[in-house]
């Protein structure tokens, strides 16, 4: 919960003139937005030096009998690195804010002599009211700098458009904010901004607009800022909202917690409907591609071939992390005290020249399969489970890449290979850190979790590639689809290997066994 500052604002123009009173927002700006927005859960800047937090544009929307203003806010650190972030702001009078979530207020005002509170207009009714409003009739707001334009999409019902709706804040621990309209729709409000429209909102719409693909949230609208010569910025987006009972991860854990009570008892099973959940999955990922796969599409879905640019992108990322993971490695490995994770360091780390030149070969070898825009994060976490199907959710991309890279197009092995790594974390997570197995020995328990993990890795590429049919052109053979496979399995293993080094050292062996797998596999494409 926010605590009211000390430090109240005062003015004695009308909350609609609030712009032109040019001291409010400075003392806005250096003893209010500090604290503040450091107290945010969607504020990603704590840990660095802040230098200052000014409000460099301030878009006005219209909301009930009033105004509220959408601030974008700059945050500038001592590197010189300047974040923006959407902070919309409202003000309510004092007999009106007890319909208010504490978290949402700002400060005590004072506004042409009325008291009450500047809050954050996510939890205003009216802002939520007035959201919808425009999304729903499609209209722009024009503004001093450009425009609001609002979307509507084929995911708004017609029936909602002009009929009353229910609205509210969601409290969630996330980089973004939300609303619900009516249990029906759900309203992502982008808090951290980029100067490029999110690659969110051009998933969802393309998926919702062109294409029959129907495991999605239905795109429903979005409203971003268009100003001449710039680049739009999506400011929120608009979907239906889907009856889910857990995401993938959770309930592959639980399906995990009656392998190992079995394996406990001497048992290896998996129930035949794992195997049945594990094969819709792939058809559901095929299918997503095969609608991402448009040849005569506007150029940011267009298929693009594997380029010379491409090929060393690629390259270079993968070759810059092989050797940030080799270095942090050799720096920790003294500290590794457990045997299997020590061999797995070992086999990484002797097996150097092999990978790199394996990895060399993406620069020149032959390859017809062709790249696609693809989901860029997709892991168990990312698909909800509903009564008897999959919705797959969060098309931002790799949370750490920059918005132009994540909107560079890949070949859909990609996205296989983060949902086979994501299986492998589960069993691996599962059977090597569980208190049941704890006591046994480490080779048996290793051994049973590969073995789940190559029935299952194989169930889910089978049924993938049969969704496509062969041939297809976003792959050429079978030889290129174990190649670049590996390419993706080994970036991304190698990538999960930095973060447990750094955060979370006992579970180093898994993205160790991840690139042990691949080099295995590069060894035996050797023979």
């Amino acid at each position: 919960m926010n605590e009211i500052t000390s430090t109240n604002l005062s003015s004695l123009k009308a909350w609609e003139d609030i712009k032109n009173d040019k001291a409010l927002f400075s003392k806005f700006e250096t003893e209010i937005l500090p604290s503040y927005m450091n107290s945010c859960r969607w504020f990603a800047g704590k840990a660095r030096v802040q230098q200052y937090f000014k409000i460099a544009s301030a878009l006005e929307i219209p909301i009930k009998d009033s105004i509220a203003l959408l601030c974008i806010v700059e945050v500038g650190y001592d590197n010189q690195e300047i974040e923006r972030y959407l902070l919309p702001v409202s003000f309510i009078e004092a007999a009106q804010s007890n319909a208010i979530a504490p978290v949402g207020i700002i400060s005590l005002a004072y506004i042409n002599e009325k008291r009450g509170f500047v809050i954050d207009a996510l939890y205003d009714e009216r802002f939520q009211q007035a959201l919808f409003y425009q999304i729903s009739h499609a209209e722009s707001v024009y503004q001093q700098e450009g425009k609001l334009d609002f979307v509507r999409g084929k995911g708004l019902s017609g029936e909602d458009i002009n009929a009353p709706i229910s609205s509210k804040a969601l409290t969630l621990s996330s980089s973004n904010s939300a609303m619900v309209f009516g249990e029906k729709y759900f309203l992502k409000l982008y808090r951290k901004l980029f100067k490029e429209t999110n690659p969110e909102v051009e998933m969802i719409e393309f998926l919702t607009e062109h294409s029959d693909f129907a495991f999605i949230p239905a795109f429903a609208g979005s409203v971003t800022w268009q100003q001449e010569g710039e680049s739009e910025i999506t400011l929120g987006m608009m979907q239906r909202m889907v009856d889910n009972q857990a995401d993938t991860w959770e309930m592959t854990g639980n399906q995990l917690n009656t392998f190992v009570n079995a394996f406990v008892d001497k048992t290896f099973a998996i129930k035949e409907e794992v195997f049945n959940q594990v094969e819709l999955l792939a058809q559901r990922t095929a299918e997503m591609h095969l609608a991402l796969y448009a040849p005569d599409a506007e150029p940011m879905f267009a298929t693009q071939k594997f380029d010379d640019t491409y090929r060393r992108f690629i390259h270079k990322r993968l070759c810059d992390l092989l050797d940030r993971r080799y270095h942090l490695l050799i720096e920790k490995y003294t500290s590794i005290t457990d045997p299997v994770t020590r061999k797995l360091a070992w086999d990484f780390m002797e097996a150097k020249e092999l990978i790199d030149e394996f990895a060399d070969q993406i620069l020149t070898k032959d390859l017809e399969s062709l790249r696609i825009r693809i989901h860029g994060d997709y892991h168990l976490g990312q698909v909800l489970a509903t009564s008897n199907d999959y919705i797959i959710i969060d098309f931002e991309g790799e949370p750490e890449s920059s918005i132009t890279d994540r909107k560079i197009m890949h070949s859909p092995l990609k996205d296989v290979a983060g949902m086979i790594r994501s299986y492998h974390y589960a069993i691996s997570a599962k059977m090597l850190n569980s208190s049941e197995t704890a006591d046994m020995d480490a080779f048996r328990v290793q051994t049973a979790a590969d073995r789940w993990y190559r029935l299952i890795m194989q169930t889910y590429l089978e049924k993938y590639l049969e969704t496509f049919g062969h041939p297809h052109p976003l792959f050429k053979n079978n030889n290129e689809i174990n190649f670049l496979l590996l390419i993706y399995l080994l970036e991304k293993a190698v990538y999960e290997l930095g973060y447990e080094i750094s955060y979370r050292p006992d579970w180093v062996k898994i993205p160790l066994k991840g690139i042990v797998n691949v080099i295995r596999e590069i060894e035996k494409m050797k023979m």
